[in-house]
């Protein structure tokens, strides 16, 4: 399951119509494990999409069930599905809702989307409402990120401390299993 921040950033942008600096605060969704990772991975991202200086403003966690990507779209939109479920302990029904991201065209666009990713969902489901959102962009892990992010230089991976753990036991089993060495001389006095 994601763990996903919305973060706000706020910088200046040249306004395509009058051509003058504008301030202005732009939202951005990351997957990471805690605040600190998104304030450091939106950071990152920002360098890579802003020239000049910019600030983070906010980062809350996001409550998205599912994201729906998609490259055809050019904007987010934001919906609220429900569905019923059972509770186990009562036995009764009960409604759920969740939110759900989708990448679309138009509402009409995200509604479609919206049915296509949840085609293989085994209940029915109602789409509440459909609205577009300020998030920009995405900013998802992908595989092999985290490897490549290494790790802080005062820690090592636990692969590499648990190999070292396991040599040093077969060195020490290794020691207490060898016959020992004696001299001569003492060898003679154990026989």
């Amino acid at each position: 399951m994601q763990n996903l921040f919305e973060c706000k950033v706020k910088y200046e942008k040249i306004d395509d119509k009058s051509g003058q600096p504008k301030k202005v605060s732009e939202a951005y969704l990351i997957d990471a494990v805690s605040f600190t990772e998104a304030e450091t991975r939106i950071y990152k991202e920002m360098e890579a999409l802003i020239s000049g200086e910019f600030v983070v403003t906010n980062i809350n966690k996001a409550n998205y069930a599912e994201i729906f990507p998609n490259e055809d779209g050019d904007r987010w939109y934001k919906s609220k599905i429900s569905f019923v479920s059972m509770d186990e302990k009562s036995g009764k029904e009960k409604k759920v809702s969740n939110q759900i991201l989708v990448m679309a065209n138009d509402v009409k666009d995200a509604f479609d989307k919206i049915h296509e990713g949840m085609n293989g969902m085994t209940v029915d489901f109602d789409i509440n409402a459909i609205s577009e959102s300020p998030i920009l962009d995405f900013f998802p892990y992908f595989k092999g990120e985290l490897e490549e992010q290494g790790l802080p230089s005062h820690l090592k991976p636990l692969s590499k401390y648990e190999k070292e753990l396991e040599e040093d036991l077969d060195e020490e089993i290794e020691a207490d299993t060898d016959e020992p060495d004696f001299s001569d001389d003492e060898q003679d006095d154990l026989d």
